[in-house]
């Protein structure tokens, strides 16, 4: 790790305090948060124990926390179920007959799913497993698109005790195989086909390939999602979902688990090498995902919950599955792409189930800026009363545009920050009582002890840039790295060991700050922080100036070395669509703009217009592969998360001319 400090240029001066309405409609107060902090700073163990008290246990834990770096455990000796959680709870209350899931297809097509009738589902496929002999500790591939069964599946595996290792369903027939082999499942849940973008997606044409290599796997259910395709089906391994579980009771009893008990394995990129597979456990994460979801969404028995999330992402699994369906809420799933047919097809959505909570990425946000404001416009959108985001940190712009135009001036903004590995949020604004300022994520959560440190673990100082960490594990974090240990210890644990001072902290990879109200701000993942003149910046802030500008979309900043200054930094641009530039006269306008907005010492050396960036199928940009591209023209490392490869490819040309 690097011994200098992080230089942040940012500013920020607009701030927004809930409205009088807002905080006299929920329940979640000042006087709340104040005992929430107080109890976790006497004793954070107590207050993750009071935490877990509000799940259904069927007998409670024997020892809250146990620390052996960098392991953890909690709640050991208690036994719970989570599909139990989310479903029978309640099933002997009104929400009975609520609407759990609301499910609008790409074509139009509309389910509503009440939480006796997904139970019931639930129940009937749990069963199936287990008549296939499928057992506790099992692993079970989920191989599907955005449907109600992904659900159902990820609920039944968890009833049984089976592990979930859901693999989204945009991945190809090699990812598929590389992540069903590595976690040595031994049944494949998918579907014939999926809908994206006007499209059929062959999904179980993918899996047949890949099965092919893959011999754990014993059996496969295939649930139809079109009546009219042909699908062959291979006799002894494949089983139509609606045949297995055609005469099942749908009352099956849950299995009976101890918290530490895996719940699922969820694969993340590595910049080189295989993914990662992120192993999580069911009471700790369940306790601390059902947490997070009534402070930071205030949730409410009315609310209609749209996350745009895919269930094969950790967004997926705490935010569209887990989370909202253990208190109870409508969960609206869309299963196409939100500007699909037509850029306003996500706010037709929100008009049409009057959608009272969004979440979602600042990347879709920009791109749904760059269609200008007529589309959300031309709905209703007074429904919404709570706006979220997720998956990288949203810039000032982006944050303002969604504030005044999505939520009319009157919809906090939970901008939250957390990772895979932290399975729940971590870092976020409390929507009745915090002020906020645009482009920061604001505070930890109660019971989460975050802190931006210097290299040698020292707090740093107001706005003086550092690396953020998680100061003491928390129940909701990954235990380790599927089948390798030292990779966890390695690359979570090894930049602040255990020393006199600490019992060792979480290092999350980004880089922040701490401004004077005690705000958290993201400057980006440290291996963007570059040193520039003797200055190290996160790139990220050089990419919220240049997206401040009226014209420009999206942004992506990297470096390559240079004599002079150490580094130059060389910015990817997408323009609005409506925008209308001359590319020699909008390069100098943007690095002036940049220059105005942050300082000369962040103005890019090189501006490069692209009509698009190459990004994750969750929506972040890599910018890992745009420096191979500057460096060598050439690509290496894993890229099996990548989107679009015409984006890459339009690119490479670009750096070959």
């Amino acid at each position: 790790m690097h011994d200098q400090k992080i230089s942040s240029l940012q500013v920020e001066n607009r701030r927004f305090s809930p409205s009088e309405s807002f905080q006299a409609q929920s329940s979640i107060t000042a006087q709340t948060i104040e005992s929430l902090q107080k109890l976790a700073s006497q004793d954070v163990v107590a207050f993750w124990e009071h935490q877990a008290n509000e799940l259904h246990w069927f007998r409670k834990w024997e020892k809250s926390f146990e620390w052996n770096y960098p392991f953890m455990k909690w709640f050991q000796g208690g036994l719970l179920n989570l599909s139990y959680n989310c479903l029978d709870i309640h099933l002997s209350t009104n929400r009975a007959n609520k609407a759990a899931i609301i499910w609008e297809s790409e074509p139009g097509e509309i389910r509503t799913i009440t939480y006796r009738q997904l139970h019931k589902e639930v129940c009937k496929l749990a069963e199936a497993l287990l008549q296939l002999g499928v057992k506790k500790g099992d692993v079970v591939a989920i191989y599907m698109g955005m449907v109600p069964e992904a659900t159902m599946a990820m609920l039944a595996c968890a009833r049984i005790g089976a592990i979930h290792n859901v693999i989204f369903g945009g991945f190809s027939e090699e990812s598929l195989k590389d992540r069903i082999n590595d976690s040595k499942a031994v049944c494949l849940i998918t579907q014939d086909v999926a809908q994206r973008k006007g499209f059929f997606i062959q999904l179980k044409e993918t899996a047949d390939i890949a099965m092919a290599s893959c011999p754990t796997i014993q059996h496969s259910i295939v649930y139809q999602r079109s009546a009219t395709m042909y699908t062959p089906m291979q006799a002894g391994r494949d089983h139509w979902w609606h045949e297995l579980t055609a005469n099942k009771k749908g009352n099956i009893a849950p299995e009976q688990l101890d918290a530490e008990h895996p719940l699922f394995i969820l694969y993340t990129s590595g910049s080189t090498g295989k993914p990662k597979g992120i192993f999580h456990t069911t009471g700790g994460y369940a306790t601390q995902v059902r947490y997070s979801v009534q402070l930071v969404f205030d949730i409410r028995e009315t609310d209609v919950y749209f996350c745009t999330a895919d269930v094969g992402w950790i967004t997926g699994h705490s935010y569209i599955t887990y989370g909202p369906l253990m208190h109870g809420a409508t969960v609206l799933m869309y299963e196409g792409t939100p500007t699909y047919p037509t850029a306003g097809r996500i706010w037709e959505i929100i008009e049409r189930h009057n959608v009272t909570i969004l979440y979602t990425a600042p990347t879709a946000i920009r791109s749904f800026m760059s269609f200008g404001e007529r589309y959300p416009l031309a709905s209703d959108l007074s429904s919404l009363r709570l706006l979220g985001t997720v998956g990288e940190p949203i810039n000032p712009e982006a944050w303002m545009w969604y504030y005044s135009v999505i939520g009319k001036n009157n919809c906090p903004i939970v901008d939250t920050w957390w990772q895979t590995e932290t399975g729940s949020i971590m870092i976020s604004p409390i929507p009745s009582v915090t002020t906020i300022t645009p482009g920061t994520a604001t505070a930890p959560l109660p019971g989460v002890i975050a802190d931006v440190v210097r290299s040698d673990g020292s707090s740093c100082e107001i706005n003086e840039g550092g690396y953020l960490v998680i100061k003491h594990p928390v129940p909701s974090m990954a235990r380790t790295v599927f089948g390798d240990d030292e990779r966890y210890k390695q690359t979570y644990w090894s930049e602040f060991p255990p020393n006199e001072h600490h019992q060792g902290f979480y290092f999350t990879g980004d880089g922040a700050r701490k401004d004077e109200f005690g705000n958290i701000w993201i400057m980006g993942r440290v291996d963007d922080v570059v040193n520039v003149s003797g200055h190290r910046l996160g790139t990220a802030e050089v990419e919220s100036a240049l997206v401040a500008h009226p014209d420009v979309a999206e942004a992506a900043v990297i470096a390559k070395p240079d004599e002079v200054k150490g580094n130059a930094l060389i910015a990817f641009v997408t323009m609005n669509k409506t925008a209308q530039y001359d590319p020699k006269l909008m390069n100098e306008e943007l690095r002036q703009w940049v220059g105005k907005e942050i300082g000369s010492i962040a103005k890019p050396d090189e501006i490069r217009f692209t009509e698009q960036l190459p990004k994750t199928r969750s929506g972040k940009i890599m910018r890992r592969l745009l420096r191979e591209i500057v460096a060598s023209g050439t690509i290496s490392g894993d890229t099996t998360t990548l989107e679009d490869f015409s984006a890459l490819e339009s690119l490479r040309k670009q750096e070959e001319e």
